[in-house]
Order: C-alpha cells, then structure tokens, then sequence
C-alpha cells in the first residue's frame, strides 16, 4: 500500500525528481570548487569593485614629482589611511612605505591596527580616508588587475580537511589559474611540503597548515607576499619552519609584508619596520637606523667630568650622562666620530669609544611608551 501511494503521487507531480546518487571518490574534482570549500577571504583577497578614495592631502603640492619617483622604488605606498567603526576611529592617519625586495615588519600589540591597514591594503576593508597605491598604480582605480600580483595569509587559513594538501591547492588553482601541477608542485616543495603533500589536511601539524597557507599565497608566484601573524598559536618547532621560510621566499626576489607582535620575530627576519599603536604609526624605517637612532654612545676618558662640562655647549647638550670615568650619550649610536673629533677640538682625548646598541624590544618600549610586555 505504501509502495502503491508513493507511485500515485509520482504521478501527481509533473516534474518528477531524479532519485539522488551518492556522489564517489574522486568526482569531487570534477565538482564546481565553490561547493567544497570554505570561504577564501582568510587566504585569498577576492577582488571587489572599489569606490574612489579620498586623495591624501599631500598628493597635489610641490612635492609631487619627489612622491612619484619614491613610489616606483616602493610596492606598497598607503597614505592617511583612517577607518572608523562607528564613533571608534581605529587607523588614524597611517603612513606606510614598503620598499621593494624588502621583508618589511608591521609591529604592534594586538589591537593596534595591523590587521585592518592589511585588509585596506587588499581591498578587504575601504579606508574612509586616505589612498593605496600598489607598484605605483592607485588600488582605487586598478585593484582587480593589481590584487592578482599579490598573496595573502590573513590570519587562520581555511583549508577542506578531508583532503591532501596537494588536492587543496588544486582546488584553490580553479580561483587563481596558471599555476598548473608544476606550480602546485613547486608551491609544496617551497614550503617544504613535498613528502607530506598527498597526506589529508586534518592529519597535518600547526605548522604545516600554516605552511599549507603560505604555499596558497605564493600559489601564483606574487611580486608581493602579505603574513599576518603566520606564527600565531605554533609550537616552538612550528614557528621555527615558519620563521625560516621567510627570508627565501624574499630571498626568490619577492617582497614580504610581515605582520606580527612577537619582537624578536619582527627583529630576526625583518630589514624594514613600522611601529603601530593605537592605530597610529610611531615610527617606520629600516631595522638598522631605527636600532641606531635610540642607540646609545659610550665614551671613556680620564677626564668625563670636564667632557661632560664641554658637551653643555655642544649639539648634544641634554643627552650626556656620566657615569664615572664614563659618558654616555643617548640617541648618538651612530656618531662616535663626530663626538671624537669635538673630544680633540677640545684638548680632550677618549680612550674609548663604543656604541650600544638596543634591542628591538627596548626601541618599541622607549617610543610608545608601553609599560607591559605583551606586545
């Protein structure tokens, strides 16, 4: 009876259903990709239609030949970049400058804004104020054609557990075509990844799912490379593998933006650094100068108490300290001759001169200020 009134209501429908069939191993390549994966917002920038951004105010000056010039030497260029999330302002003016080939440290605690200026640099967020040029081109007016010279890990990256590393990469290949199996291939092997790349994604350590996601990011062989917090939530060994592979993907002529708040991190791996607090930029330049700048100078002499007496009426009037048969001299890490030839100008004569440099950490710590340690 139960077989006879599901007949007559076949019938009934003049549209019948075909019978559902259980789908096998391995058609799931042949399914379209947006069925089996997850969003690609955490690994991928998808390119969206950009409204025009409000011109920075020092694009029209006399300075504007100078700016050009300095732009084709940087792949990233943002300027005034501001957001506001109702009445929080969280970017506040923020000035950035990547030089090419570099790996460039964005540093800051957690909430200071690293990860907003990155998604307003992939067109993940549009900044109410300010501009982003990439390779010299506003993103505003060429994002889609600009976005595809780029790789992202944005934080967690989302992969298909129940598939290989390798299938992964096939899939996310259908967003992002031209790499084919050599470039799948040599993705993996990159990230050392090789031996383990037809192992299924649920089996793999930390680490290697986040070298799974910065094998995605360079799936396309980038010009420009962006890691937000790669690191994040690894083992001691993780982060190692992690930390190791940054400078030979730069080293491959890529340019790597590196967001983190670990400072020796940040210290290890980075030749160029921006300092962010509370959604503002403090300080930007390369690791050296900025170490060198908060550096400090000793000088031993005999004579320190007339050394310091002399130094009263000299361009470093209100930096000397002395201490014994010593002087040091803050912010003077990097003009021990200078300070020797004003020594002998004097009649007085260093026995030493040595300069001090700081970490990365003290340098964080004297510029905004920070009293604690989680940065």
């Amino acid at each position: 009876m139960e077989r006879v009134g599901a007949d007559q209501e076949i019938q009934q429908d003049a549209h019948p259903r075909p019978a559902a069939r259980p789908i096998r191993s391995p058609a799931y390549l042949k399914r379209p990709a947006s069925s089996l994966l997850p969003p690609l917002s955490s690994l991928l920038p998808v390119p969206h239609p950009f409204r025009p951004l409000s011109p920075a105010p020092f694009t029209v000056d006399s300075r504007a030949s100078f700016a050009k010039e300095r732009q084709l030497d940087s792949v990233v260029e943002a300027r005034g970049l501001t957001k506001r999330y109702g009445a929080v302002t969280a970017i506040r003016g923020v000035d950035l400058s990547v030089p090419r080939g570099t790996v460039f440290g964005a540093l800051g605690p957690n909430g200071s804004g690293k990860s907003t200026t990155v998604r307003m640099i992939l067109g993940l967020g549009r900044p109410d104020a300010g501009t982003v040029s990439l390779f010299g081109q506003p993103l505003s007016h060429h994002g889609p054609d600009l976005l595809r010279r780029i790789g992202s890990l944005v934080e967690t990256p989302a992969f298909v557990p129940y598939l290989s590393g390798r299938d992964n990469l096939r899939l996310l290949e259908k967003y992002t075509p031209g790499a084919g199996p050599a470039g799948i291939d040599n993705a993996l092997h990159r990230v050392h990844l090789g031996q383990a790349a037809d192992r299924t994604f649920k089996t793999y350590s930390l680490g290697m799912k986040q070298r799974l996601g910065i094998a995605a990011a360079i799936l396309h062989d980038p010009e420009l490379v962006i890691l937000d917090e790669p690191t994040n939530g690894l083992d001691p060994q993780g982060t190692r593998e992690v930390r190791e592979l940054i400078p030979e993907l730069a080293a491959e002529g890529r340019t790597i933006i590196l967001c983190s708040h670990l400072l020796h991190e940040v210290e290890q791996v980075c030749d160029a650094v921006a300092i962010l607090q509370a959604g503002r930029v403090v300080a930007q330049g390369t690791t050296a100068s900025l170490l060198g700048e908060t550096g400090e100078l000793r000088v031993r002499l005999p004579e320190a108490a007339e050394a310091e007496a002399a130094f009263a009426t000299s361009p470093w009037a209100g930096r000397v300290r002395r201490e014994g048969d010593e002087l040091a001299i803050a912010g003077a890490g990097q003009e021990g001759r200078e300070i020797n030839r004003f020594l002998a100008a004097e009649g007085l004569y260093a026995a030493e001169i040595r300069s001090v440099r700081p970490s990365l950490e003290d340098v964080f710590f004297e510029l905004t200020g920070a009293e604690s340690q989680d940065v």
